[in-house]
């Protein structure tokens, strides 16, 4: 982990520098995510605001939020913790919506984007560049993400990362066991779900499915993640008829996303106008 941990430092301090910026606005969620790209925009040594913009936030997503950014903040001289209540604003905009239109998947969306406005009100005041916290299987592999929302962010440092080596590296970086041991949720629902419930596959099973599509020789031990041992097979073998049942579940949960959420991964539709029309 440590070239890994090394190569994206480097990669994120010659970026910020090219770009003649001050340095990061990263937004905290309490997650595994977060909290290892913030400490790899704190190590680079440049200035980084980490933010923590709760809306209708459970008091445990909070608290790892703020014991993260307080973390950072004793570790690294470079690093300021904010703190932004977006809970008022945010019911002010409820208001000002017709209540029929409120469904809970608006909503949340809505929730992420309030947060990208805020991140980039920071950062452009202070000159910032405003880092992305998805992983490779949410960022290229499902969709799992805002559009405008999270995905709304000018570099992702850790989006060539899956997930289980993002966990591996946040112990390398020193993370809390308590974010590390934590189910991944996005935060944005009342109910507090988790990832995997919202989609129905852990993410070392999204991962083999990634793998699997991609044609790689890839196993991985799901024991290890506490899934069992049944996604122990080898990629490269495509007859999907030696698959068992959960595997051929997951590997159709994946591709529905995947298809699913194609326009958050493709560049924007453009309608590109014939020179004769002109």
């Amino acid at each position: 982990m440590e070239k890994i941990a090394k190569h994206i430092e480097a990669w994120l301090k010659d970026y910020c520098i090219k770009s003649r910026l001050n340095g990061f606005a990263v937004g905290i969620s309490g997650g595994i995510d977060s909290a290892v790209t913030s400490t790899l925009c704190a190590r680079t040594g440049l200035q980084v605001l980490a933010l923590n913009m709760p809306i209708y936030q459970s008091p445990h997503q909070f608290n790892l939020s703020e014991s993260h950014i307080r973390w950072l903040e004793s570790s690294f001289a470079n690093v300021q913790g904010v703190m932004v209540d977006l809970t008022p604003s945010f019911q002010t905009f409820e208001k000002s919506l017709p209540q029929e239109i409120q469904d809970g998947l608006t909503m949340a969306n809505a929730r992420s984007r309030f947060r990208m406005v805020t991140l980039y009100a920071f950062a452009g005041h202070h000159k910032l560049l405003v880092v992305g916290t998805g992983n490779k299987v949410e960022d290229f592999g499902v969709g799992f993400y805002t559009k405008y929302g999270d995905g709304g962010v000018d570099i992702s440092p850790i989006a060539d990362l899956f997930k289980t080596e993002i966990f591996a590296l946040g112990k390398y970086l020193g993370v809390s066991d308590d974010i590390i041991k934590a189910p991944p949720t996005d935060g944005l629902w009342e109910d507090n779900r988790t990832d995997e419930s919202q989609i129905g596959a852990s993410y070392p099973e999204l991962e083999w499915a990634m793998r699997y599509e991609q044609n790689k020789n890839y196993m991985i031990d799901c024991s290890k993640y506490g899934k069992g041992d049944s996604f122990r097979v080898e990629c490269d073998d495509k007859d999907e008829n030696i698959l068992s049942s959960r595997q051929k579940e997951v590997l159709s949960i994946y591709r529905k996303f995947n298809r699913m959420n194609r326009h958050k991964m493709e560049p924007i539709p453009i309608c590109l106008i014939p020179d004769e029309f002109r």
